[in-house]
C-alpha cells in the first residue's frame, strides 16, 4: 500500500458560505474523490488551499459542555 499525501487534519465540516472544508480547505467532491486523483491532480489542489482557506470566515468553535460548566462554577 502507498502513502497518499492529504491536507486533511480531521476538522471535517464544510462552509456553507464557500463549499470549503473548514480543516483543510476542499470541498466535498475533492474530499470523495481524493483517492482517485493523480498524484499531479491533488497537488494542484493542494497548491490552491491556502487561498481558500483565506477565504472561509472562521467561526469560533461552539461552548463545550465542560468551558459551559467551569463558566457557570465561576460566575456562582
Amino acid at each position: 500500500m502507498s502513502y497518499v499525501e492529504s491536507p486533511c487534519i480531521l476538522v471535517c465540516s464544510i462552509d456553507m458560505k464557500t463549499g470549503y472544508c473548514f480543516g483543510c480547505g476542499r470541498t466535498g467532491d475533492e474530499i470523495a474523490g481524493w483517492l482517485t486523483f493523480t498524484p499531479g491532480q491533488r497537488r494542484e489542489v493542494m497548491d490552491s488551499l491556502p487561498a481558500r482557506l483565506e477565504t472561509i470566515e472562521r467561526k469560533p468553535r461552539r461552548e463545550t459542555r465542560r468551558q459551559k460548566m467551569a463558566r457557570e462554577r465561576a460566575g456562582s
